[in-house]
C-alpha cells in the first residue's frame, strides 16, 4: 500500500566509521560533555509506527538519513 520515504544527504565529510556503528545507540555523542543526538529515540518512535530510519555513508562523501514509514489506510482515501 505504500510508504512515504524522506531522506535527506550532505557531501561532507561523512561520519567516522567508529561513530557510525554507534549512532543510534542512546546517548551516543563525539562530544566529551554531550548529551548524545537523540537518534536512538528517533529511531524508536519510528519503529513503534512500523517503520524504520537508517543511516548510510555516501560514496561520493557525505551521508544520507533516510526514514521509511507505512501509509496509514485513512491517508490512501
Amino acid at each position: 500500500r505504500g510508504a512515504v520515504e524522506i531522506s535527506v544527504s550532505d557531501n561532507g565529510p561523512g561520519i567516522d566509521a567508529a561513530v557510525l556503528d554507534r549512532l543510534f545507540e542512546p546517548f551516543s555523542t563525539t562530544k566529551a560533555n554531550g548529551g548524545g543526538l537523540g537518534l536512538a529515540i528517533s529511531r524508536t518512535i519510528v519503529q513503534g509506527h512500523g517503520g524504520k530510519l537508517i543511516c548510510r555513508p555516501i560514496d561520493t562523501g557525505g551521508t544520507c538519513f533516510e526514514l521509511h514509514i507505512p501509509r496509514s489506510e485513512s491517508a490512501i482515501q
